[in-house]
This record gives C-alpha cells, sequence and structure tokens, in this order.
C-alpha cells in the first residue's frame, strides 16, 4: 500500500464517528434516489411494453352507424398522418345477464374475427378466440368474473341472445369488454342503435397536440354528429402510471433532503477534520506530501465510508421497492419489474460524485497551508471568541455549568452553524411526515364516505364457482328498509344508495352511478368545489372523471347503457380516489324510469344525540330480520396498500434522516469536547462534577436545537405544502383545504420540540465520554 493509502486508512480509523456520519448519510441519499428513480422510470412499463408489443391504438373512436358508413371510415384510415388502421368494426354497449340472475352491467362488445391485426392485437390469457356465433372472449378487466364457460344472456335484446365465454384476453388499450365473430354482432344490435369503431396509429403521437391533429386528419372528411367517443392512448397510460407516479414527488422530496444534508454534512465533517488536524497536516508536508496529495488523503478519506454507504444504500432502495414494484407490476400482468441498473449508475455516481466535489473544496484550505504555520497552529478556539456570551450567561440565574453550555456555541459559530443546519433538516422531515401522515387521514376519510353512525349493507350476490347462482337473487325491498330504519327508536338523519352501471361517452368501461334517497351531503362526501347536488338531473363527480372525459361543472353529461339515456348536469366536483374517478352521484328519482329495479341498496344512519350504537343496532336488527338484512356500527375502511406503504416508508426516511441529523450533532460535539479537554479537567479539577460536566455539554446545544427545530417546522411545513398537491396531480384529484392545512398547534409543537431532542441525543454521547474522564489526563492533553 502507498503512503498516502495509509495515510486515508488512519484517518479513516481515527475518525469512526466521522466516518460513520458520512456512510449513514450517504446511504440515506442513494436510498431514497434510488427508490424515486426507479418508480419514475418503471411507471409507465408495463404499459410501453405492452403498448409497443401489441401495436396498441393512439386513438380509438366510436361512430354512429346511422351517420358514417363503413367506407367512409375505411378511408379515413388512409389519411396524411396515419401509420396503421384498423377497423371498421361493428360495436355495441349492451347489458347482460351472467347464467341468467343477477343483472349484469353495461358493457362495450366489439365484433372482430381475430386477434391479431397491426393495430390493437389483442392478447389472449386463457381460452381461445370465438370462432362462430354464441361465443365470447372477455377483456381481463371485465366486472363479469371472466371465465371460460361463464353463459351470458341478453333478455332486452331481441330474440334472447345468449354467449358463452370461450377466453379471456388484454386489449392494451382497453377497446372493448368483449369481442365477438362479427356476424354476432346483428343479433347484439337493437334495431337503430350500434356502431363502428375505428383503431388509428399516428406516425408522431407523443403528445395531446399531436393526437389531436391526428384526430382532425382522420374525422376532416366525417360528419361530425357521427363522432359517438373516442379515447386516446395517452389517458390510458396515464391511468396505468398513475399506481406508481403517486411515490415519485415524496420520494423527490426525501431524496432532495438527503442530497442536501449529505452535503452539509460531508463539508462540515471534512472541515473539521482539517481544522482540528492542522498539525498533522503540517507533520504530512514536512515529510513531503504535496498540497495535492494532503487534498486527496481527505477527499478519500470522505469517499470510503460514501461508497461504502452508497453500496448499502442501492441495497436498501432495492429493498424499499418491492413493495412499490409488486403493485406496478398487477397492472398488466408484466413480468416481476427490477430497478433498472441505469438508475442504480446514476445515483451511485452522483451521489459519490458531490460528495467528492463537497471534500475536495473542503480539503482544499488543507493543500493551501504553509508547512510552518501548520505546525504552529495548536487546536484550541481562538482567544477571546464568544467572551460577551460567556459573560452574559454567567450573569443569568443558573447554574454555572449550564452557563457555560449556552455560551459555548458563540466560541464555534461555524460548528454551531452546520449542527444547527443539520437539525433544522431532521425537523423539517418530521413536519413533513406528520403533515403527509394527517393529510392521507383526511383522504381517506374522504375515500371511505363513511360519516354515519350505522350502516344497513346492501345484500351481496350469492356467487358460486363460475359466477352468480341461478335463483339466489337477494330479494330486498329498499323501502321496507328504510321504513324500518324511520320508525326505530334513536333514529336521526338517514339516507340511502344505490350503485347501478352506465356508459359515458369518452370513457372506457362503464361507471358505477350512486343513486341517492334522502340527503347524503351529511355523509362524509368531502367537495373539493362547486355543491353537493339539491335534485333530480344534478350530479357530482370527481376530479378524474371530469378530466378524462373533457368536462367542468356547470356542462352536462348523459349516462348510456340504461333503460333510456339519462342526461345529468355536473354541480360539484367531490374528493374521492376510488375506481380511477369513474362515479357519479345523483339523485335516485332521476334513474326511476331508466332504471327502476334499484334493490341493491345500502342505508346509512345518524342517530340522535345520546343514543346509544350498541343498543340501537341490537333494536334495529331485531326489526331488520323479517327483510333478511343486518345492520352494524359505522366504521370506515383501511387506507389499502398505497396508503400503508406510504405511511411505512415516511417513517423509514424520516427516522434515517432523524439519525443522519443526530450524528451530525454527535460530530460536531465530539469535536467540541475533545477539542476542549483541558479546559474541561480545569473545571473538574476547580470542583465540576460528572453531573455537572453532562449538564454543561448538553446545554451546549440546546440553543441550537430550539432554534433549528423552530426553523424547521416552517420548512417541513411548505414542503408539505408542495409535495401533496403534487402527489395529488400524479392521480387526478384535487384536494380541498381540509387535506392541505392539517397542522394544528400540537402538531407543530411535536416537530418544533423535536429540534431540541435530536440535538440532546446526538450530545448525550460526548456528555458520557467528557464525564468519564480523568482530571490528571485531561489536564495533561494540548
Amino acid at each position: 500500500m502507498s503512503t498516502l493509502g495509509r495515510v486515508v486508512r488512519s484517518g479513516v480509523g481515527r475518525r469512526r464517528v466521522q466516518t460513520l456520519v458520512i456512510g449513514l448519510t450517504s446511504m440515506m441519499a442513494v436510498a431514497a434516489s434510488v427508490l424515486g428513480g426507479s418508480l419514475l422510470v418503471v411507471s409507465g412499463a408495463p404499459f410501453d411494453d405492452a403498448f409497443a408489443a401489441q401495436h396498441g391504438a393512439h386513438l380509438s373512436v366510436r361512430f354512429d352507424a346511422g351517420e358514417v358508413s363503413a367506407a367512409q371510415l375505411s378511408e379515413s384510415g388512409k389519411a396524411d398522418g396515419v401509420s396503421g388502421a384498423a377497423g371498421p368494426f361493428r360495436t355495441a354497449t349492451v347489458t347482460p345477464r351472467p347464467d341468467g340472475a343477477n343483472p349484469g352491467w353495461p358493457m362495450t362488445v366489439v365484433g372482430r374475427g381475430d386477434p391479431g391485426g397491426g393495430v390493437d392485437e389483442v392478447v389472449l390469457l386463457d381460452g381461445r378466440w370465438p370462432t362462430r356465433p354464441g361465443e365470447t372472449v372477455l377483456s381481463a378487466g371485465s366486472a363479469l368474473l371472466p371465465t371460460p364457460g361463464l353463459r351470458i344472456t341478453f333478455p332486452d335484446l331481441p330474440g334472447d341472445p345468449a354467449l358463452t365465454v370461450v377466453g379471456v384476453a388484454r386489449s392494451v388499450t382497453g377497446t372493448a369488454d368483449a369481442w365477438v365473430v362479427p356476424s354476432q354482432m346483428a343479433a347484439l344490435t337493437a334495431p337503430g342503435s350500434g356502431g363502428h369503431q375505428m383503431l388509428y396509429r399516428f406516425a408522431e403521437a407523443d403528445t395531446a397536440a399531436r393526437i389531436a391533429a391526428g384526430r382532425e386528419a382522420v374525422t376532416k372528411a366525417l360528419p361530425p354528429e357521427g363522432i359517438v367517443g373516442e379515447q386516446s392512448w395517452l389517458t390510458v397510460r396515464k391511468t396505468a402510471e398513475r399506481d406508481t407516479a403517486v411515490y415519485v414527488p415524496f420520494l423527490v422530496a426525501f431524496g432532495v433532503l438527503g442530497l442536501v444534508m449529505s452535503v452539509l454534512i460531508v463539508g462540515n465533517v471534512v472541515a473539521s477534520a482539517v481544522g482540528t488536524g492542522t498539525r498533522r497536516i503540517g507533520v504530512l508536508k514536512a515529510l513531503g506530501f504535496t498540497p495535492a496529495q494532503v487534498v486527496r488523503a481527505y477527499v478519500g478519506q470522505a469517499l470510503i465510508p460514501a461508497a461504502v454507504g452508497t453500496a448499502l444504500g442501492v441495497l436498501v432502495g432495492h429493498l424499499l421497492a418491492v413493495p412499490v414494484m409488486a403493485e406496478a407490476e398487477e397492472v398488466y400482468g408484466a413480468s416481476s419489474l427490477a430497478v433498472a441498473p441505469g438508475v442504480d449508475l446514476a445515483v451511485v455516481a452522483g451521489v459519490l460524485g458531490l460528495v467528492a466535489a463537497t471534500a475536495w473544496a473542503s480539503a482544499w484550505r488543507a493543500g493551501r497551508l504553509r508547512t510552518v504555520d501548520a505546525l504552529a497552529v495548536g487546536r484550541a478556539s481562538a482567544a477571546g471568541r464568544g467572551r460577551w456570551a460567556a459573560r452574559l450567561a454567567g450573569r443569568l440565574p443558573l447554574p454555572r455549568p449550564v452557563a457555560l453550555g449556552l455560551a459555548r456555541p458563540f466560541a464555534r459559530p461555524g460548528r454551531a452553524l452546520a449542527m444547527g443546519t443539520a437539525i433544522l433538516f431532521g425537523a423539517a422531515a418530521v413536519t413533513f411526515t406528520v403533515g403527509m401522515g394527517a393529510s392521507l387521514g383526511e383522504v381517506m376519510k374522504a375515500r371511505a364516505h363513511d360519516a354515519a353512525d350505522v350502516v344497513v349493507p346492501a345484500p351481496p350476490p350469492d356467487f358460486g364457482p363460475r359466477g352468480p347462482v341461478p335463483g339466489k337473487r337477494p330479494a330486498v325491498d329498499p323501502a321496507a328498509v328504510a321504513t324500518a330504519v324511520g320508525a326505530a327508536a334513536g333514529t336521526g338523519k338517514h339516507y340511502s344508495a344505490s350503485t347501478v352501471r352506465a356508459a359515458v361517452s369518452g370513457l372506457s368501461g362503464t361507471v358505477d352511478v350512486i343513486a341517492f334517497t334522502g340527503d347524503a351531503s351529511w355523509g362524509g362526501y368531502t367537495m373539493v368545489a362547486g355543491r353537493w347536488f339539491a335534485g333530480p338531473g344534478e350530479a357530482v363527480v370527481p376530479t378524474a372523471f371530469l378530466a378524462a372525459t373533457g368536462t367542468r361543472i356547470g356542462d352536462t353529461v348523459t349516462l348510456n347503457g340504461l333503460a333510456e339515456p339519462v342526461p345529468v348536469r355536473i354541480v360539484g366536483e367531490v374528493l374521492d380516489p376510488r375506481k380511477e374517478g369513474k362515479q357519479v352521484f345523483t339523485d335516485a328519482s332521476r334513474l326511476t324510469s331508466a332504471h327502476p329495479d334499484l334493490t341493491e341498496t345500502s342505508h346509512h344512519i345518524a342517530v340522535e344525540p345520546g343514543t346509544d350504537v350498541t343498543r340501537y343496532v341490537e333494536a334495529l336488527n331485531r326489526d331488520l330480520a323479517p327483510l333478511e338484512v343486518t345492520a352494524r356500527a359505522g366504521g370506515r375502511e383501511s387506507g389499502g396498500d398505497m396508503v400503508d406503504t406510504l405511511n411505512a416508508l415516511s417513517a423509514i426516511l424520516t427516522l434515517l434522516l432523524v439519525a443522519v441529523a443526530a450524528l451530525g450533532v454527535l460530530n460536531g460535539v465530539l469535536l467540541d469536547t475533545r477539542e476542549r479537554v483541558r479546559e474541561i479537567g480545569v473545571h473538574k479539577a476547580l470542583g465540576m462534577t460528572p453531573r455537572g460536566t453532562v449538564a454543561m455539554v448538553i446545554t451546549s446545544v440546546v440553543v441550537t436545537g430550539l432554534v433549528a427545530g423552530v426553523l424547521g417546522v416552517p420548512l417541513g411545513v411548505a414542503l408539505h405544502g408542495r409535495v401533496v398537491p403534487a402527489m395529488g396531480d400524479s392521480v387526478e384529484l384535487r384536494f380541498p383545504d381540509s387535506v392541505i392545512a392539517v397542522y394544528g398547534a400540537a402538531a407543530l409543537l411535536l416537530p418544533a420540540l423535536g429540534g431540541l431532542l435530536i440535538a440532546v441525543l446526538g450530545a448525550l454521547l460526548p456528555a458520557g465520554w467528557a464525564a468519564r474522564a480523568r482530571t490528571a489526563t485531561a489536564l495533561r492533553t494540548e
């Protein structure tokens, strides 16, 4: 080993605390960066891979067969900018009954001869493609439990056609809920209805503007009234990415905090090493080391623990990515996802480069020192520095050790500033995590929609091994249940909710229409904008619904696929992260003629003040027993895997940041204590007890901890105010003030005092070391 290598190894072994601080700081920064970068890279990977392999449609458009002919649509596929087209395929929206029981939901059926083709190749997951009338393939995302052998009937269509499921398939852009042979479509299309579907690929389709230009090109020669609905591949891609995209702003915040702390702590550690090792630097130069070699020695002492911390950080980042990647794999049944090697290389190179640059900047002073000056300099602090603070503290009615400790930060203001900065970021991380937990709690409250004290759930369908069992449909009269609820002693406000499925132009698949009887505005529905509906013909929808359909408050949408079209006017935007926004909340009376059979109904009750909920439920269940339904006490559903993962990640990353901040304090106090060994010996010789020594060392960080904690709170609040809305934007959610403004006095006091706690924890070990030091040994130390 070279002489320079021995010097580096000696410095790393001698400065164990500094080595640990640099290593842990690097690990924290790398772990958060690897996790955030990986999710950013793979968030669209499953969809992108499937889209490329299946030649997905950049734009799918549905046309009214009565307005546009098949010949016209075939010509549209030759428009400028179109690189491929498929269709026209006959299509229809029908409402099936699987196995003759339990009403199904509206579904889009497309007549297609084979799954291949140059556009939107459909991948078979199970079974085979239909080869004759009476057979169908269901989409893997179908609500009809896509199982080969399931029989589906259509009693509302002429001739009562029936289909047998022979396979399960997946279209990467969700162009249909089911496929049949083209000759089957005549039996599935009611007179005067039905349409055509065209699938287009464009030479350039990477932006919404280019998709719009392509749409204009293919529809230019077609009557505008003939376009029924359309779907861009960008919309589908965004939906596929949303499960992992929500983590990215959150992880970027922690990654930035980790990187900033890395720069500050590495710079402080190296600068402190140079400051306390001035005479050692002089000895090295006297032995023949050049200025460049001295600088490289200190950079090497920082890079070795940083390299170890970086390796551990990559491992931790990969482990933390496991539960998040597992959610991404479910989107398209992709093969096992892993952290991209390019992300590892970029993060490792970036962090080590940052450490090297920071260490070089801090060690540059060591290279510039003259040998004679370095040999002549001791390691005591400059004479007279902080004397005014010591005199002021001495006049306070405090024990002498406490007064000496309170004055100490002013003797080393640079070191106190470095410790305070580490504490500040630790307090900011705690503040951010507390706020994010509270915000997620508010989102889950809005998601549950369960402000009711008592709930009578809708009776579930009776499913057999291959779907709903004929003749087992629960026959419950919602009016009878409502009558029993209204007559029960202790009932206050109550409403009922029924769910039906409908189709809306511009959205693939179906939407859940939640129809209310009674005033449900008190039921836990958090409004983002507008108001709750006040009567028939009005509706409220989630933010994602507005984004997907291009509508806004005041617009009217039509619910199709029911007995008759139902137009409703949007009067409000509700916070609801479920079902990708495919929900409409409206008054039940508006659906009476379009869907009179609303039997799958839940009832929600708020009891009168002073009513015992348990006894109320027991009494109500006695009244409901003849109706074969059961009431239960209200309770909010759990947050789900995403919220649990976010809370766990935030707790782990915050603990790492707090540990790094505490180690930063430990490093600073340890250096300060070692510099003051002789001074501490003098104090002990004059009668200072070990307990007084501990008090002096700990109080030396009290002011720094309190000030940094107080300053860290607004930084954490500001970070929360930027990150949480960005997380909402990634999943097409707009948050109201109740989700953002979650900090109360108690929520802010804990992080502010947390700065003091971090400072005290970091100072405990050096304080114990100083208390145990022998007086004679301390007095002999130079």
